[in-house]
């Protein structure tokens, strides 16, 4: 018997998602910044359950933080680029891996601290009040669907 084919992945259309590029002017711990963000908004961002990711020789941890807007039903989510904790599965035995202990989600922008993501299609960045003096203006920035950070947050939305 053969199994019905409920739908076509090549007829599917993934939409590109945007998020914003967060990056620090002063290097301050997670819990200082977001207590800082707290104080000037209306929203109250705590910690979430960790993004994992699984390599072949480490799983990485990234820190998330979600703040939940009761009057635009939006939900707003800080996922660290950087890796803050890695947990080795098996020892290396090749040379040349490509695979460290540090972890960055978008590996060509090292310098951005934090990625921020909405539930909303087109998301208003501007609605979170940032801290003049300890951050730089987000930067927009277009996931396309073949990139392995569009997967992660499909993932764990």
């Amino acid at each position: 018997m053969e199994i019905q084919k409920l739908y076509d992945l090549d007829d599917i259309e993934f939409e590109d998602i945007a998020i914003g590029l967060v990056r620090l002017a002063k290097d301050i711990p997670a819990h200082e910044f977001f207590y800082n963000i707290n104080q000037i908004n209306g929203l109250s961002f705590s910690r979430k359950k960790d993004m994992i990711i699984h390599g072949a020789y480490y799983d990485y941890y990234f820190p998330r933080f979600e703040a939940y807007d009761k009057f635009t039903k939006t939900c707003f989510t800080f996922i660290s680029n950087k890796s803050s904790e890695s947990k080795q599965k098996k020892i290396q035995t090749e040379l040349f891996t490509e695979e460290e202990n540090i972890k960055f989600l978008l590996n060509n922008q090292v310098d951005v601290e934090y990625i921020l993501h909405t539930s909303e299609q087109i998301p208003d960045f501007s609605v979170i009040l940032l801290p003049e003096n300890l951050v730089f203006p987000i930067q927009d920035y277009t996931l396309g669907s073949e990139e392995e950070l569009y997967q992660i947050i499909q993932y764990y939305e």
